[in-house]
């Protein structure tokens, strides 16, 4: 292992991705070896730079950063995965910790952190934010099997049935079904509030 810790950072906005890099380029011990803003863009690039640490948003545009991070486990296991996300949702700890990722800490925390859990990612521990890590537990699993998620994600932009049906390949009476199912276990009253609840939750 090397003494100093190369990071592949992928954010999409551009003036956070370039204050992050510059902060934690003034690290002794840690260099920004990429910088992607694209989620498309993540899994290419660590396989031409080999990062010890892939440092990703989860809203990418393309693909979001917990479809990379599975895909970083499959094809570059030697890279460890540090989730930094704007969005403290307890559905989205769950999923990337089930894409094996080895953090995940909310965007707000100080630069010093982010540093210390680059470095303790690196020594194999598991760094998460605490107050994240609570409301998981007490959120419980995602209640939305994945067929029901398609079918909200599907109706994100107010879609009408016969519109979801074409986009994910099911009869629209089964569509009805998946969205009444998703719409009781979101305890809302209609497809919008349900894919309002979901995304809040983190299970989309």
């Amino acid at each position: 292992m090397s003494s100093v810790i190369k990071v592949l950072l992928a954010e999409d906005q551009g003036m956070m991705r370039g204050a992050l890099a510059l902060l934690l380029g003034l690290e002794e011990d840690i260099e920004i070896v990429a910088q992607v803003g694209d989620g498309d863009e993540i899994v290419p690039q660590a396989l031409a730079v080999r990062p010890d640490i892939a440092l990703l948003d989860i809203e990418l545009p393309g693909r979001s950063g917990l479809d990379a991070a599975a895909d970083l486990r499959t094809r570059l296991p030697e890279c460890r995965v540090l989730i930094l996300t704007t969005f403290g949702r307890p559905g989205y700890l769950r999923r990337a910790m089930e894409a094996g990722a080895s953090g995940f800490l909310v965007k707000d925390g100080p630069v010093e952190d982010l540093a210390a859990a680059v470095r303790r990612v690196l020594a194999g521990e598991r760094v998460i934010d605490p107050a994240l890590a609570a409301a998981a537990l007490s959120a419980g699993p995602n209640p939305l099997t994945q067929r029901e998620r398609d079918v909200l994600a599907a109706a994100v932009d107010g879609a009408t049935v016969a519109d979801i049906a074409a986009k994910v390949h099911l009869s629209p009476a089964t569509v009805r079904n998946y969205l009444s199912a998703a719409i009781g276990k979101t305890g809302t009253r209609n497809r919008m509030e349900a894919v309002r609840a979901a995304r809040q939750n983190g299970w989309l």
